[in-house]
């Protein structure tokens, strides 16, 4: 079996997330597309991070390095002091799926079912031991203002009310992280100001928030921000 690495100062409960020095690149027609030109980021436990870039800067690539969702071609990746080149794919996964929320642009929504249901979903996979899911969902839907909304299926709320589904359903494993791709891209400004001040209470209450985000507004409600273009981070 082959010996996991593990990096003690991404393990000593302040860091959340290191990359080092992380490339990525895909094959297109034969030829090898470079994305991403050697990274080093680290995110420190209750951090609010933006991720700024404009359009092809590489910053949805380092998101799904962030989420888990891809490895690099080189460099490494420690989540909580753990390599994850080092593990297999399902033990990826299961990672993943217990220590990081996500909220996306398009809320990533199942429209069959209700915003209850969308909310209980990760835990099926999670399977964490003597949580009252039933209260938690409901306790968590209280939280973003939907308690009386729980029974409509997704197709029957707004796009704000959708979002919000999508932050509770994002905290319902209690992850380390919560990782916000353009959380409010679909929004109006209105609907955009209430789920930043969301995003900002969570951030007060404690909870690590990464988010990729072009609008500069909405990264001023950030603590730090970083600028990521042509695969580098340009501030860090």
């Amino acid at each position: 079996m082959e010996e996991q690495i593990v990096n003690e100062s991404s393990a000593d409960g302040d860091t959340v997330i290191d990359i080092i020095n992380v490339r990525k690149s895909y094959q297109r027609g034969g030829m090898e597309i470079p994305i991403l030109n050697g990274i080093d980021l680290t995110v420190k436990t209750g951090e609010f991070l933006a991720i700024m870039g404009p359009s092809g800067s590489g910053k949805s690539t380092l998101m799904n390095m962030i989420g888990c969702l891809d490895r690099p071609t080189s460099g490494q990746i420690f989540v909580k002091g753990q390599d994850i080149n080092q593990i297999s794919d399902n033990e990826l996964a299961h990672l993943r799926g217990r220590e990081i929320g996500f909220v996306f642009q398009t809320f990533n929504l199942i429209p069959r079912l209700t915003a209850y249901q969308n909310v209980e979903l990760p835990t099926f996979a999670s399977k964490k031991n003597g949580t009252d899911v039933s209260t938690k969902v409901r306790d968590l839907l209280e939280l973003v203002g939907l308690k009386d909304r729980m029974d409509h299926k997704t197709t029957e709320l707004s796009g704000g009310q959708c979002q919000r589904v999508a932050i509770a359903r994002a905290l319902i494993n209690d992850p380390m992280l919560i990782l916000a791709d353009e959380p409010t891209g679909n929004l109006d400004s209105k609907t955009t100001d209430e789920i930043m001040k969301m995003f900002s209470d969570l951030h007060d209450q404690g909870r690590t928030i990464v988010m990729i985000t072009h609008d500069p507004e909405i990264a001023e409600f950030a603590d730090r921000m970083v600028l990521v273009k042509d695969g580098v981070i340009e501030n860090n």
